[in-house]
């Protein structure tokens, strides 16, 4: 079966590779397409021009040679730079580089300020050490100047951490193979990669068995999203009913933001529960009912609650932690972002023992660290980070930054990248709390709730302009689910004509 939106670590992709070698692919093969998927790239980019293509040692410096000589062949003016003899090479790098009839120098002989393109095609995404000499050389020199497009990923980064220790290439165009690697799409690495293509080498189906993905790609082939088609009987308490835990007076604005967030989710009904010292609701849209005397459990009871946002501007005191611990108690899907998680700093296995399945905790990364001290540092990558936190918590988590991370107890992970850096002002994470909890209003599964909230959120982040707000997020969040509704429309209706045919 097809994995969808699959992630690679570099080592289940030589198992990928292996597969298909297994099954008849030569690497000859699977090289030559690499080659050619990459000239392929370029030459949909930029018009021939003076360019220089690195050429490692191994198979990423396979794919160069392949690359060089296809552009040779377009009428390109390329240069070839290798970081070995050519009578070093072994395998199907040797191979490609038979292919090549032009000159060949060594790496020291590259100047890049001579070249308009660099390919850089030195080492692939499993090189795990710092890049040195030449090769080190050559990355700092090529942060000026030529257009960098390098196979794999740019050399220098480690394809598994998503990182570099030391000097790397900044490519404006990385093309890579089969399936995305987590040193795409974690920072910073999405951020030397460029643009990324994905390129298909011919891997034939059934690989999965053998390269199990560390993680999925986030994307709306993956999940439901409540409410977007509404049935002709449906009312607002079908819909779902939403309650957010409002703050003390001059604190309550997040909790509105999140409110808010959940009506335009499509919750049904939303509540804002007012503690003795929070000031009511200024939005006409937002209902508020004060806690009185009983405690958080018996108002979600009241007000026949679905689920519950807690933490948006709550304050951090005492009566949060009895606050947090009541909603527990009811087990109906909840929320916890911001307060609600920082007000456990001090204890965190305290919050996690009472957590259940259908809980979404929503960090940042300062939270994250509080939370969970010293995991992200630890671990491998922020991937594998929130799978081990959501082990530890026995809840779902939405470990957030421009890579978020949405990972649940099972070892599920999944990784959003389509957001905007516009995200990054406050309030923004109130409302992506609101929207979290209206799709959990709505009966979405947990992890499928966090998934889709985290993709729209970023969707209406693509939308903003310049001096955008949390307000201006809540604005746009009707276009991203009217486009996301619109795009399964479509969707299905060219299913239908494809089966028609």
């Amino acid at each position: 079966m097809r994995v969808p939106h699959a992630l690679l670590t570099p080592d289940a992709m030589a198992r990928a590779d292996a597969y298909a070698v297994s099954k008849g692919v030569s690497g000859e093969t699977l090289m030559a397409a690499a080659g050619a998927a990459m000239v392929r790239a370029i030459e949909a980019r930029w018009a021939p021009r003076p360019a220089a293509v690195l050429c490692g040692p191994g198979n990423n410096g396979g794919d160069g040679w392949v690359a060089a000589r296809l552009m040779k062949k377009s009428g390109w003016p390329v240069q070839v730079f290798s970081a070995v003899p050519v009578t070093a090479l072994k395998g199907d790098a040797a191979s490609a580089a038979r292919g090549w009839t032009g000159r060949v120098e060594a790496l020291e002989a590259c100047d890049p300020a001579r070249f308009a393109l660099v390919v850089d095609a030195l080492f692939g995404a499993g090189l795990s050490r710092p890049l040195e000499g030449e090769a080190a050389r050559l990355a700092e020199a090529c942060r000026e100047g030529p257009v960098v497009v390098s196979a794999d990923v740019p050399s220098g980064l480690d394809g598994a951490a998503g990182r570099a220790e030391g000097a790397a290439f900044k490519a404006d165009l990385t093309v890579t193979f089969h399936r995305l690697k987590p040193g795409h799409v974690l920072q910073p690495g999405r951020v030397l990669c460029g643009e990324i293509v994905c390129a298909d080498i011919g891997i034939p189906d059934g690989w999965e068995a053998e390269a199990a993905p560390c993680a999925q790609l986030n994307h709306p082939d993956l999940w439901p999203v409540p409410g977007l088609e509404l049935e002709a009987e449906t009312h607002k308490h079908r819909r779902g009913r939403l309650t957010i835990l409002s703050g003390p007076a001059g604190s309550g604005g997040a909790a509105q933001l999140a409110a808010r967030a959940g009506l335009l989710g499509g919750a049904g009904f939303v509540t804002l529960a007012l503690p003795s010292d929070a000031a009511p609701a200024s939005d006409p849209l937002l209902v508020s009912r004060p806690l009185g005397q009983g405690d958080l459990a018996a108002h979600l009871s009241d007000t026949r609650a679905d689920a519950a946002v807690i933490g948006p501007g709550a304050g951090l005191h005492d009566a949060l932690k009895v606050r947090v611990a009541a909603a527990l108690e009811r087990r109906i899907p909840l929320v916890l972002d911001a307060d609600a998680l920082t007000v456990f700093a001090d204890a965190p296995e305290a919050l996690f023992a009472q957590l259940h399945p259908r809980c979404v905790l929503t960090p940042h990364a300062g939270e994250f660290a509080r939370l969970f001290p010293g995991l992200a540092e630890g671990a491998l990558n922020k991937i594998e980070a929130a799978r081990e936190a959501a082990r530890l918590a026995h809840a779902i988590i939405v470990y957030k930054g421009p890579d978020t991370v949405i990972a649940a107890p099972n070892g599920a992970v999944r990784v959003n990248v389509h957001a905007s850096a516009r995200l990054a002002t406050a309030g923004t994470g109130d409302v992506l709390a609101g929207l979290t909890g209206a799709f959990l209003a709505q009966g979405a599964a947990p992890f499928e709730a966090a998934c889709a909230a985290v993709w729209l959120h970023g969707d209406a982040g693509r939308r903003l302009g310049p001096g955008a707000t949390a307000g201006d997020v809540l604005a746009c969040l009707p276009q991203a689910l009217a486009a996301e509704r619109d795009r399964r429309a479509r969707q299905r209706a060219l299913q239908r004509l494809t089966a028609q045919r």
